[in-house]
């Protein structure tokens, strides 16, 4: 009983999110870290839109009959952030792109999604540490 109410769904993706932030915010420090280094391309993490197609974006959903077949839907709970280095841009001479002002204002947007994030998960257990103390403070 304890283990399903700690391994939810819910708790599952908020877990998941946090993580994504965590590992966003290490690769803009990596970026900001490379910013003066010659040839070197940007990383970003992908996470949201997976997540979000996962808890049901516009897919059309399809039924495997085959273990061999593509599996087109995957549940929230298997959506794990990527990262792509993101070749096609330029924004000096040298070859890199890292664009110091816009890498800061990600690490702001990310570090107000990862409270954001971490204070759902807190009031997801304080919610449960409530109703397990029958209301009483």
């Amino acid at each position: 009983m304890l283990k399903a109410l700690l391994s939810s769904p819910k708790v599952s993706v908020l877990e998941q999110s946090l993580a994504a932030a965590s590992l966003r915010h290490k690769v803009i420090s990596n970026n900001i870290a490379n910013v003066n280094t010659p040839g070197f391309k940007k990383s970003e993490v992908a996470f949201e839109s997976m997540l979000q197609s996962a808890l049901g974006g516009s897919q059309l959903l399809m039924t495997s009959t085959n273990e061999k077949h593509f599996q087109t839907v995957r549940s929230p709970l298997q959506v794990t952030p990527t990262i792509n280095t993101i070749t096609d841009t330029s924004m000096r001479t040298d070859g890199n792109n890292v664009d110091v002002d816009i890498e800061m204002a990600e690490l702001a947007k990310n570090n107000i999604y990862y409270n954001a994030v971490a204070q759902q998960l807190g009031q997801h257990f304080s919610g449960l540490k409530n109703v397990i103390n029958g209301g009483r403070s």
